[in-house]
């Protein structure tokens, strides 16, 4: 009996340690486009025809030039609009409106799954997007996930900066008041990004793959993993 009791001591002292020491990471990052829904919806690349579009529609870029140019922009600036904003003159609303003017219903789907592990992730959850606002907050509300995030940090909030750009990922900081890098995952579909988010000493999940990555501390594709990824070591 007395064996017995020292054991459930052991146990309850053992239990409480586990439960009230610091998690490793207070504050989740996640990206939208192509890693909150898989890049096969095509989600993205209707908003870059559209990009293709508004460029030669209302900027006067010939067609031929066009994709091209968008991509290197975007390879430069971090966005095809901070370069667009950098090299002509364009309005910077009236841009992100017409290119985000899809049909978000007929493309996404709600996951369930993923919503059950997201909601069930005890740190702070925020997205921090190279998009705006607007078309945030209407796909979270899609895939039915917009009660799951604290906020929402998007292009705008951290002008004239953008992902992968490391004054971004500061501001982000500053935003989700948590000073400390290490205390930070950012979850992206993109390798430049996670290995940006490295660069300023967080954490990095990469969204897409299994293959194993220098420009990430680990990879998912299935969101049953992202809780052991994110766990405390």
């Amino acid at each position: 009996m007395i064996i017995l009791v020292l054991l459930v001591t052991i146990l309850q002292k053992s239990t409480r340690v586990l439960y009230n020491r610091p998690m490793r990471f207070s504050t989740i990052f996640f990206d939208l486009d192509d890693t909150l829904y898989p890049s096969s919806t095509g989600l993205w690349a209707a908003i870059k025809e559209r990009m293709n579009i508004y460029m030669r529609d209302m900027l006067q870029i010939p067609a031929d030039e066009v994709p091209a140019l968008r991509e290197q922009y975007y390879k430069m600036y971090g966005t095809t609009l901070r370069g667009l904003q950098a090299r002509h003159t364009v309005d910077v609303d009236d841009f992100l409106a017409f290119v985000h003017d899809v049909p978000l219903q007929d493309i996404l789907t709600p996951n369930p799954l993923q919503r059950e592990i997201i909601a069930s992730l005890p740190q702070r959850k925020l997205v921090f997007t190279n998009a705006d606002l607007h078309h945030a907050q209407r796909i979270l509300a899609v895939l039915q996930l917009d009660d799951l995030f604290e906020t929402i940090i998007d292009v705008n909030a951290v002008s004239p900066y953008c992902k992968p750009n490391p004054e971004a990922f500061a501001i982000a900081q500053e935003l989700a008041n948590e000073p400390d890098p290490r205390k930070c995952v950012m979850i992206d579909d993109l390798p430049r990004t996670t290995r940006a988010a490295l660069e300023v000493g967080m954490a990095s999940i990469l969204y897409g793959t299994e293959e194993p990555t220098e420009d990430a501390s680990g990879v998912f594709i299935d969101w049953n993993h992202l809780p052991i990824l994110v766990a405390d070591e």
